[in-house]
């Protein structure tokens, strides 16, 4: 087995793990619930939830990762009491990773279509249901989805197959940089347009009253706390060894807490500097914040044809797009790939072609979902809608659970084992008075999140 690799600076481990988290829920997420569900209002109770429901599980994750020096392959068996069957999880997490894969891959390449096409002028002229059209056309178009989608494997893969430091560090250095300064730059363009005021205001001006009532009057504060608590907990991509990984890469040298809260706050200045950029500019022309990827799909390149130099930014925008979705392409292909290399004993150069091999065959199915398979709908579903569920309300609640017993049940890793973990090393220290919280509370929260989701998916049917 080849020796383990470290990252060359805290700051490589800081970018790459919120390069992990950063995606495109940020972006098309992030911005339509904010909008459903109160503003400003909504941003505040989301930052609540995060506190004190996604950060406590990113540092679990991350003191596994760290104390074991393994990915989900071999962390809880390394850390876990003889004879216990913890570590059967492994394989569950490592198809969760694949799983997310499966429909990403196809979706960033979605992205880098767009990038060229706007840079092309492609939509130069249309309206909103030609855009729309172009949308489907896309969609019918099998070959074009599968090259792009290709292309965003063939550079994840080739990016990691460079090795930790050299490949995935160094890349998403680069890529997190721009990605940043794209988004300072884009949302500038969009505060200053005529008719960005009103969108602002809702953004940043908190008005609790739409927390509790829609506008329609009806009670929506139940449903409210629920997306933002979803927000919170899905935002960090926890509970499949993502996180982990990047804990196993580090020293000692700095408390866990500390490291969780500035991957937070990366996380979040991502998607709050997303609204900067998205409710302006529907303000200033006149367009509702679409759901999902009408918003960026659809919505965007309209108000991009709309806008002076409209170009030029909106081939910045999907090239921004285009380095968060990467960026998380390769976080998540480096925890597959140092699972095979854990788990089989295999180099990096075979278990990136043995992985290469499988993303390009597994994505096939979500490709073809959306034209010559599109009439296979399991529970009402096209394929990578049921593949966005099976990890979005299965996967990640029940994998964040389980980290979450483990770090705090006898019969696991134990409170005391990771709490010395997590305190090792100077900075923020991980409170001892959460314990109740950890071991009664929070469970209780993250089994909620499981059931709403079925809920809200199935209830209503």
């Amino acid at each position: 087995m080849e020796k383990r690799e470290t990252f060359s600076s805290r700051l490589g481990f800081l970018l790459i793990s919120a390069g992990c988290a950063i995606g495109l829920g940020n972006v098309w997420r992030f911005p339509y619930i904010t909008g459903k569900y109160g503003g400003g209002a909504f941003v505040l109770l989301y930052l609540l939830f995060l506190a004190v429901l996604g950060l406590p599980v990113m540092v679990m994750e991350l003191a596994v990762g760290r104390a074991s020096q393994r990915s989900i392959a071999l962390s809880f068996q390394r850390l876990e009491p003889p004879g216990s069957k913890w570590h059967w999880y492994s394989y569950v997490g490592f198809a969760g990773n694949y799983l997310l894969m499966m429909f990403y891959t196809v979706i960033a390449g979605w992205l880098l279509r767009y990038f060229v096409r706007m840079l092309q002028g492609g939509f130069a002229g249309m309206d909103a249901g030609a855009v729309a059209g172009e949308f489907s056309a896309l969609m019918g178009k099998p070959v074009t989805m599968a090259a792009y989608m290709a292309l965003v494997v063939c550079v994840g893969m080739l990016v990691c197959l460079q090795g930790l430091r050299n490949g995935v560090e160094r890349v998403n250095k680069v890529m997190m940089v721009c990605l940043l300064a794209l988004m300072v730059v884009l949302a500038g363009n969009s505060i200053l347009l005529e008719g960005a005021g009103e969108g602002l205001r809702f953004y940043l001006q908190p008005n609790f009253h739409n927390l509790v009532y829609d506008g329609e009057g009806n009670w929506i504060l139940g449903e409210t706390v629920f997306a933002a608590m979803g927000q919170a907990f899905f935002t960090l991509s926890l509970g499949v060894g993502s996180i982990a990984i990047f804990g196993s890469y580090i020293g000692k040298e700095h408390r866990l807490a500390g490291e969780a809260l500035r991957i937070g706050l990366l996380d979040t200045c991502v998607a709050f500097t997303a609204g900067l950029i998205i409710f302006p500019a529907c303000s200033a022309f006149g367009v509702p914040t679409g759901e999902g990827p009408s918003l960026v799909f659809v919505t965007l390149p309209n108000i991009f044809n709309h806008m002076p130099l409209g170009r030029l930014w909106g081939g910045a925008f999907f090239l921004f797009l285009s380095f968060a979705a990467l960026s998380t392409v390769i976080a998540v292909f480096e925890n597959i790939i140092s699972f095979t290399m854990d788990r089989w004993g295999l180099s990096r150069k075979k278990a990136v072609l043995a992985n290469f091999a499988g993303m390009l065959l597994l994505s096939m199915p979500c490709v073809l979902g959306f034209n010559l398979w599109s009439d296979f709908r399991p529970l009402g579903m096209n394929v990578s809608g049921l593949e966005d569920f099976l990890v979005s309300q299965n996967f990640l609640p029940l994998g964040s659970l389980l980290y979450v017993l483990f770090c705090t049940s006898k019969k696991g890793w134990g409170w005391e084992r990771f709490l010395a973990e997590a305190n090792e090393g100077k900075g923020l220290r991980f409170p001892r008075a959460l314990g109740f919280y950890m071991t009664y509370v929070l469970p209780l929260i993250v089994l909620f999140i499981f059931i709403m989701g079925y809920w809200n998916q199935f209830g209503g049917k």
